[in-house]
This record gives C-alpha cells, structure tokens and sequence, in this order.
C-alpha cells in the first residue's frame, strides 16, 4: 500500500437529511463552517445532506419524490418532449 495518502484530520461530526430532519454523529473528514449542538450538549460541525438512508426510497419501500429547487419538474418539462403517448 502507499503511504501517506488516506486523511489523517478525522473528526466527529453531524451528518443531517433535511428532507425528514434525522441526525446521526460519525466521524469524517468534510469540511464545512455550519455548526449544531447535538444531544450531548456539545457543538459539532454540520454536513447537509439532501437525501440519506432515513429518506431514500429503496431503503424506506416508499416512492416519494425529494424535490429540491424544482429538479423534477425541471425534468419531466425537459424531456417530455421525448416521451411517447400510452396506448389506451
């Protein structure tokens, strides 16, 4: 194996969905200026996620569509055009 290549600044911090507001405490390299006070009453460093284990549908069996900033609908109008009508 080389040497020297893996990160050697581990921290704890706080990695948070926002879609559902669930927070887990881990260990990481990701820098980041945002902070949170977790449930110990200690202020660690915060990574957003937009989507996590708590919300992703192949983990939670529900189809739900996490729309942040009108990805989807910017999608569906995108290539619509390119969509072919059901037969009835």
């Amino acid at each position: 194996m080389k040497k020297d290549i893996h990160p050697k600044e581990y921290r704890t911090v706080v990695f948070k969905d926002m879609s559902n507001e669930t927070a887990f405490l881990t260990k990481s390299t990701v820098q980041t200026k945002d902070t949170i006070v977790w449930e110990d009453g200690k202020e660690y460093p915060l990574i957003k996620l937009e989507i996590s284990n708590t919300s992703h549908p192949f983990f939670t069996g529900k189809m739900k569509l996490v729309d942040t900033a009108g990805r989807v609908d910017k999608y569906r109008s995108k290539y619509a055009k390119h969509a072919t009508p059901k037969a009835e």
